[in-house]
């Protein structure tokens, strides 16, 4: 039980950054400080997906601007990191255990500002004795319970291993699948400037 519930957690580990998990999804919304470019990011965040800015936010003036992210290096390029306006930036610290996102321009007094960001979170770790449901949606169960197989074969069956990672690998291909916005793609070249000057 030891060893299968260590080798749950690595499968839940190893599908964390398998991302997106469309049940591990969740918005997170911060109202912005004056002056202030760096806020504390949870720690069981593993990645940041669409990110928002909100002027004005709770009122019939409200409007919402996406911002696009930064590379560490284009951060650090940055000369004056200091600009105050409204933020069109960010850029996501993953170092952790201290994960922060600090946006570019630093948030100015027109506000009220409020930062939104869709973010995927890691799984929560198997607890057996607990006798929980794992941390996982309807249409991955199959997925789990072959990625287990084939981890526990590895420890008490080699000669299955094989054989285990092959319906993992057609399980795991059809969860993700699966697990997907149906939506249409759509491409259009820019022909104005989306950013307010």
């Amino acid at each position: 039980m030891v060893a299968a519930r260590q080798e749950m957690n690595l499968l839940f580990s190893a599908w964390s950054n398998d991302q997106v998990n469309l049940a591990k999804v969740q918005l997170i919304s911060v109202p912005l400080v004056t002056g202030v470019a760096t806020y504390s990011v949870q720690s069981n965040v593993v990645m940041i997906l669409d990110t928002y800015i909100t002027r004005n936010a709770g009122t019939v003036n409200a409007t919402d601007l996406v911002i696009s992210p930064l590379s560490r290096t284009e951060y650090a390029s940055l000369a004056n990191k200091q600009i105050s306006g409204q933020p069109t930036q960010f850029w996501f610290n993953r170092i952790p255990p201290a994960q922060t996102i600090t946006l570019y321009p630093v948030p100015d007094s027109s506000g009220p500002y409020v930062l939104n960001y869709y973010v995927c979170t890691q799984m929560e770790d198997a607890n057996l004795p607990g006798g929980e449901t794992p941390d996982i949606s309807y249409r991955w169960l199959d997925a789990f319970v072959a990625g287990l197989a084939h981890r526990m074969a590895a420890i008490y069956a080699p000669e299955l291993e094989d054989k285990r990672k092959l319906e993992a690998l057609a399980s795991w291909k059809t969860a993700a699948t699966q697990d997907t916005e149906n939506v249409n793609l759509s491409i259009s070249p820019s022909i104005r400037t989306y950013y307010p000057r």
